[in-house]
């Protein structure tokens, strides 16, 4: 069966691959962005290479690359998708 939802691995995959692009536009090393964020040389080749990183590790590397903000929207209740729920669900009724 084929789904056109990607994997958690492809999405982390795809997310270390736009931090490494991030970073060389930035024109800074490995080292440099670890220095930066405080997260340890170690975990970030591991998260370039791997795409395996902590939580937390991931939010200071995002707060220093300036986009802390794109984790603004995550788990955000859709509102529009709420109000269809409750519509059908007193048809039902």
């Amino acid at each position: 069966m084929y789904s056109t939802v990607p994997l958690p691995t492809e999405v982390a995959r795809s997310v270390a691959s736009r931090l490494v692009a991030l970073r060389k536009d930035k024109g800074w090393t490995q080292a440099e962005l670890a220095r930066r964020s405080g997260v340890s040389l170690g975990s970030l080749k591991r998260f370039e290479q791997q795409a395996l990183i902590s939580l937390e590790n991931l939010l200071a590397l995002a707060h220093v690359l300036g986009r802390l903000e794109d984790f603004g929207g995550l788990f955000t209740w859709d509102e529009h998708l709420a109000a269809v729920r409750r519509r059908f669900a007193e048809l039902d009724d």
